[in-house]
């Protein structure tokens, strides 16, 4: 970690109180002329830093610009994190890393995305200063039909931190979206190699992004029924993107950490916004009407069809039809 990196995450475990020169220039052990140029380089990348003779440098509370330092001073896991300002996808560039072989627990976090990515090959509304776009890599030694689980461990991770920095209430729409008051806030996407002989996975990615608050003149007309944030207006995210993605992170790697017990999956099944309502199983471009009946302890989803047969499902896409008065999933 270089000085500026080093000198940023002082002023972030300090932001709002002054951290003098001189103190920093003996826990750094650099000069007082380093830290000047270091502080001079954070104020030209946007950094909002008072600088007071005899009381050295802040980083005001406002400040709200997403960085490692202010991520990781939230975090109880050691993860290798990296924040850019925009890439083409995140699960794209950290895909083509761990095919070169980025270590498990790498997580790459953009503040847009010009290529994000759904679903059924879906585009997701990734832009500037309205969501967070991450993806962790993992490379866990589990056989390809319990993949499932990551997806499912990160939805729970996701509603429990929304909840934790908000007031509202999130809830799960099977498989692998996050929804608040019927909207979806949240999705999530994992994608793995799997190793043909062992049928075990050689790494997974998983993919989240979040709306924190509703882009400047809403969401594009093709999704503003739908689609909806953790929070009503900016003014009420300032300092909370950081926040929310230490929590999820904290979440999932508890989970994962006890992968075996599935410790997650009781609650997984509670915050199931799915559960006896009419839906649409799309299977490719099948789509067929059936009846949430409930889900498993294997995050499967059981159906049952309009002529009464009934299923398992552990994959694809489904989608609650429309109800009078009500928003369509």
């Amino acid at each position: 970690m270089n000085i500026r990196d080093e000198i940023l995450k002082e002023l972030e475990n300090h932001k709002g109180d002054y951290v003098s020169g001189g103190q920093l220039s003996k826990t750094l052990s650099v000069s007082r002329n380093a830290i000047w140029k270091a502080i001079n380089r954070l104020k030209k990348d946007g950094y909002d830093i008072a600088a007071v003779p005899n009381r050295g440098y802040c980083l005001s509370p406002d400040n709200d610009i997403l960085s490692v330092q202010s991520i990781s001073k939230y975090l109880k896991h050691s993860l290798d994190i990296e924040v850019v300002p925009v890439v083409s996808s995140t699960s794209t560039v950290l895909k083509e890393r761990a095919a070169q072989g980025a270590p498990h627990g790498t997580v790459l976090i953009a503040k847009e995305q010009t290529a994000g990515r759904g679903r059924m090959g879906k585009q997701f509304f990734s832009p500037v200063g309205t969501g967070i776009y991450f993806s962790i890599l993992l490379r866990p030694d589990i056989p390809a039909a319990e993949s499932l689980f990551l997806t499912t461990s990160a939805a729970v991770a996701v509603a429990r931190a929304i909840e934790d920095v908000s007031s509202r209430k999130a809830g799960i729409k099977w498989v692998n979206d996050v929804y608040i008051e019927n909207k979806k806030v949240c999705g999530i996407l994992t994608e793995a190699s799997f190793n043909i002989e062992t049928n075990r996975l050689d790494y997974a990615v998983v993919g989240i992004g979040i709306n924190i608050c509703a882009p400047e003149g809403g969401f594009p007309k093709e999704i503003e029924n739908i689609a909806t944030a953790v929070f009503e207006n900016q003014a009420e995210s300032v300092n909370q993107s950081s926040v929310l993605i230490a929590h999820v992170l904290n979440y999932f790697f508890d989970y994962y950490k006890d992968f075996q017990n599935q410790s997650y999956v009781d609650e997984y099944i509670r915050r199931s916004i799915i559960i006896g309502k009419d839906i649409c199983v799309i299977d490719g471009t099948q789509k067929t009407d059936a009846l949430a009946l409930k889900i498993d302890k294997n995050c499967r989803l059981k159906v049952r069809f309009d002529n009464g047969t009934e299923k398992w499902i552990h994959s694809g896409e489904v989608s609650i039809k429309l109800q009078t008065s009500e928003n369509p999933m």
